[in-house]
């Protein structure tokens, strides 16, 4: 395992034990599910038809509503609601690489699991209000279907204002939806939910300035999303951007920059043959 600041760690292959026996749940715990959204009910029968009554599960996907789906199918478990800030990349051969900055976050209500999850070279912290904190991330969740469009390196595509305006124009909508609805995403980079699109209309030399000191990403670092159309997997854009359309319209507002965006990344998965790698141009004239 290495991350951006050149940290290095290495598990001896016997130290841990690796399988997709589902029985393997029986001696839990706890629970970190990590599936993509889609799969989320899905692991919860499975964990409820295997895993112990008294196992904590906990949510450490992207999203807003999994942990609460994940509550529906296991009332009698405790379920806590978790946000991951960075990326992680496989790398192949048991070779894991994080690119990006941030502490897992988890519910308050979980107690002490927080300690005991936190490790020298990976802090988990607690907070009261776990919905605030899944919009505050999913505002940035926003640029991971951007990413997976452009089929570039996520620091190249950020530090391109062509893309940083259509980024802005998704946030700004969710932004929008959000008032209305009358959610408080908290804020969970360095700069305020309500400053992001401001900050990523600056000219190109200013953004440079602001993201030197704000935002920290590896060279060769690429979104999720970007990950799941090379693979050929299904995305979690409903959860994204889909996300934000849903909240929009029961606010009676439109999103079109994300409905745009949603559209162009399920053609994408249809198609089946990685990144369409477009420009922002062509997302922006959809």
């Amino acid at each position: 395992m290495t991350d951006r600041d050149g940290g290095s760690a290495q598990v001896a292959a016997g130290r841990i034990a690796i399988g997709t026996d589902p029985a393997l749940l029986a001696s839990a715990d706890v629970v970190l599910v990590t599936v993509k959204s889609g799969a989320t009910r899905e692991m919860a029968r499975t964990i409820r038809q295997f895993a112990p009554a008294k196992a904590i599960v906990v949510s450490l996907q992207n999203g807003i509503d999994n942990a609460t789906i994940l509550q529906e199918e296991l009332p009698q478990m405790l379920v806590v609601a978790g946000m991951v800030p960075f990326n992680v990349v496989a790398l192949g051969e048991g070779r894991f690489h994080r690119g990006t900055d941030g502490d897992i976050v988890i519910d308050a209500k979980s107690g002490p699991l927080a300690q005991a999850l936190s490790t020298p070279h990976m802090k988990v912290k607690v907070h009261p209000d776990m919905n605030a904190v899944a919009w505050g991330k999913l505002l940035l969740n926003l640029n991971n279907a951007l990413n997976a469009l452009a089929g570039v390196p996520l620091r190249e595509e950020i530090a391109d204002r062509r893309w940083r305006l259509v980024l802005a124009a998704c946030v700004a909508e969710a932004l929008a939806a959000l008032h209305a609805a009358g959610i408080r995403p908290a804020r969970v980079a360095s700069l305020p939910p309500s400053a992001l699109p401001r900050v990523l209309r600056l000219p190109d030399f200013l953004f440079r300035l602001v993201a030197a000191r704000q935002v920290k990403i590896d060279p060769n670092a690429l979104s999720s999303m970007c990950n799941d159309l090379e693979q050929r997997r299904t995305t979690e854009i409903d959860q994204l951007q889909g996300a934000v359309v849903a909240l929009a319209s029961a606010e009676g507002l439109r999103a079109p920059m994300n409905q745009a965006v949603l559209e162009l990344v399920k053609a994408a998965e249809k198609k089946g043959a990685g990144s369409p790698r477009l420009t922002a141009a062509e997302v922006r004239a959809r």
